[in-house]
C-alpha cells in the first residue's frame, strides 16, 4: 500500500524527481497487467461533481413532511416552506413513501426521485442526509461541546470548508491535493489502458476553472469552457486572422525547445505547454464533432435538451459533450467538475433560493435526460457538494453559516427513491444542534459519501486510504457493505 504521508503534506520536494520515475514505472507495469487482464472491463464510468458554492440551505431543499414538520416549521419560522398551500406551486413537493419532500421549485427532482413523468419507472435520484466534513465520528452533542473529539479546522469558513469538501482532509494539508486528483493518480494508468505511449489525455475535466478537487500528485485537470478547449485566441477564435495567430503561436512552442531555452526549468515549462496545446487540439477535434451515440446525434441531443436560460447551463452542456466523446479520448474513467455559485443567502433567502433551486432543478433534469437519451445513464453518477449547511434559525431574512447539510446523488447506478443517512432533530438547541441558532453537526462523514462513489468508480479497498486518508475512522474499505447505501 502506498504511504499516506504524501497526502497529509509530509512529502519532500527533494524526492520529486526519483518518485516520479518510480511512479511512472509502477504505473506502466500496472497498466500492462490491466491490459493483459482485459483492461477496464468494458464499462466506462464518469463522476460528475456539482459544487454549490456559498453554502446552500439544504434544510429548505429536503423537508420533512411527517410529524417532524412541526419541528421544522418552528425552527425555520418565517423561512419555512408551507406543507400545504392554497397555491400548489408554493407547497412542498412530496417524495413518495419517505416522509420527506423537496422545495416547490424542485418538481423535476421529485420526478426523478419518484420515477414519474418523463422518468416513469426510472428512479434516478436519492438524497444523503446530515452529511458534512468530519475527522472522526461525533457520538453526541456533548462530545463536540467538551472538545473530546477532533473537529475540522476553521468550521463555518467558506474558503476552508470548500477546500475540505474537495480534499477530504479536514485537518488541513501542507501540500494541497484533492480526492478526485488522488483517485486519478491511482487509476488513470491502470484503467485508462486504451491510451498508448504516443497519446495522453487527462481524466479530470473542469468546466469551472481550477479546482482543488482534481489536483493530484502526478495527475491534474483539463480546464475547458462551453466552447471546448482553451486556445491562444480564445475558444471562439475562428476568423482567418485568429486562426493564423493561433497556428503561429503553436509553431513557436512546438519547435525544439532547446533552441529557445537553456534553463532546465524554462525547457520543462515549454515542453509542458507544448503538450498541453497538443492535448487541447486533440480534445477540440472530438468536442467540435462529437458524432453519435445510441443512434442519436450528440450535438442535437444537447441542443434540444431543456437546460434553463442561465449561465450555468453552458457548464452542463459541456459536461454532456465531454462524456459523450470519452471513447474518442480513450478514457474509461473521467471526473467532471461543475461549479454553481451564489448560495450564500444571508438575506432575501426565500426569493433567491427559490430562483436558484429552480435553475438547479432544470439543469440536473436536462443533464440526466441527455444521459438517458444517449445511452449513458448507467455509466454516470452526478453528486452535489456545498461548503456547508445553514443555520435553522432565521436571521430575519436569511440564514448564516452552519455545518451539516443534505446532498443528492443521481444516475442509473443509484438506488433511487431513497433518503439515506440520519436525518437530524431540527429542534433549536436540541440534541443535534451545537448552538448559535441551529447549527446541526453531521452524522454522515463526507469520507463515507465519497467512498461509496469511489468504490463504484474503481478505487480498490487497498488504495482507498491513499485517496481518503481518514476513511477508516468511519468505514472499513474492505467491507462488503456500502458506506452509506445509495448504490444498488
Amino acid at each position: 500500500m502506498r504511504s499516506r504521508r504524501k497526502f497529509l503534506g509530509e512529502a519532500s520536494c527533494a524526492a520529486i524527481g526519483s518518485t516520479s520515475v518510480l511512479s511512472t514505472l509502477l504505473n506502466l507495469t500496472m497498466a500492462n497487467h490491466a491490459a493483459a487482464q482485459g483492461g477496464f472491463g468494458g464499462q466506462r464510468k464518469t463522476l460528475v461533481c456539482v459544487f454549490l458554492s456559498g453554502g446552500c440551505d439544504t434544510f429548505n431543499l429536503l423537508i420533512p413532511t411527517d410529524a417532524r414538520y412541526a419541528e421544522y416549521a418552528a425552527s425555520r419560522s418565517n423561512l419555512a416552506i408551507p406543507l400545504n398551500h392554497a397555491d400548489p406551486t408554493k407547497s412542498v413537493k412530496p417524495l413518495t413513501g419517505t416522509g420527506f419532500g423537496v422545495h416547490p421549485s424542485c418538481g423535476k427532482l421529485a420526478e426523478m426521485f419518484n420515477g414519474t413523468g418523463a422518468f416513469a419507472g426510472k428512479k434516478r435520484l436519492s438524497f444523503v442526509s446530515n452529511v458534512g466534513t468530519l475527522i472522526e465520528p461525533i457520538t453526541n452533542k456533548q462530545a463536540y461541546l467538551n472538545g473530546s473529539i477532533k473537529i475540522p479546522k476553521a468550521l463555518f469558513s467558506h474558503r476552508d470548508q470548500i477546500e475540505q469538501w474537495q480534499t477530504s482532509v479536514p485537518q488541513g494539508m501542507n501540500v494541497l491535493s484533492g480526492w478526485g486528483g488522488r483517485a486519478a493518480d491511482i487509476i488513470h494508468s491502470t484503467l485508462n489502458t486504451e491510451q498508448t505511449a504516443g497519446y495522453y489525455m487527462p481524466m479530470n475535466f473542469s468546466m469551472a476553472g481550477n479546482s482543488a478537487f482534481q489536483i493530484g500528485q502526478s495527475e491534474g485537470q483539463f480546464v475547458i469552457t462551453g466552447e471546448g478547449a482553451l486556445s491562444f485566441t480564445g475558444t471562439g477564435g475562428t476568423s482567418p486572422a485568429l486562426v493564423a495567430k493561433d497556428q503561429a503561436m503553436r509553431d513557436i512552442i512546438a519547435s525544439p525547445v532547446e533552441d529557445h531555452y537553456s534553463n532546465l526549468f524554462h525547457r520543462t515549462h515549454a515542453r509542458t505547454t507544448a503538450n498541453s496545446v497538443e492535448r487541447g487540439a486533440q480534445f477540440q477535434q472530438s468536442y467540435t464533432a462529437p458524432g453519435t451515440l445510441n443512434g442519436k446525434s450528440v450535438a442535437t441531443v444537447v441542443a434540444n435538451a431543456p437546460f434553463p436560460a442561465h449561465y450555468i447551463s453552458a457548464q452542463f452542456r459541456a459536461a454532456v459533450k465531454t462524456i459523450a466523446i470519452r471513447q474518442q479520448l480513450k478514457l474509461a474513467r473521467q471526473t467532471i467538475f461543475i461549479e454553481f455559485g451564489g448560495w450564500d443567502h444571508h438575506a432575501e433567502l426565500l426569493e433567491n433560493h427559490k430562483n436558484m433551486l429552480s435553475v438547479l432543478d432544470g439543469a440536473l433534469y436536462a443533464l440526466q435526460s441527455c444521459f438517458e437519451e444517449l445511452g449513458l445513464a448507467n455509466d454516470v453518477i452526478t453528486f452535489t457538494c456545498s461548503d456547508f449547511g445553514r443555520t435553522l434559525r432565521s436571521n430575519g431574512q436569511g440564514t448564516d453559516h452552519a455545518w451539516s447539510s443534505n446532498q443528492l446523488v443521481m444516475g442509473g447506478p443509484i438506488l433511487g427513491g431513497q433518503v439515506r443517512g440520519s436525518f437530524p432533530s431540527l429542534v433549536i438547541d436540541g440534541a443535534d444542534d451545537i448552538g448559535r441558532g441551529g447549527r446541526i453537526f453531521p452524522k454522515v462523514s463526507a469520507d463515507a459519501y465519497f467512498c461509496e462513489l469511489l468504490r463504484w468508480f474503481g478505487v480498490t479497498a487497498g488504495d482507498m486510504d491513499d485517496v481518503l486518508p481518514n476513511i477508516r475512522n468511519f468505514y472499513d474499505p474492505a467491507s462488503s457493505a456500502h458506506p452509506v447505501g445509495f448504490l444498488a
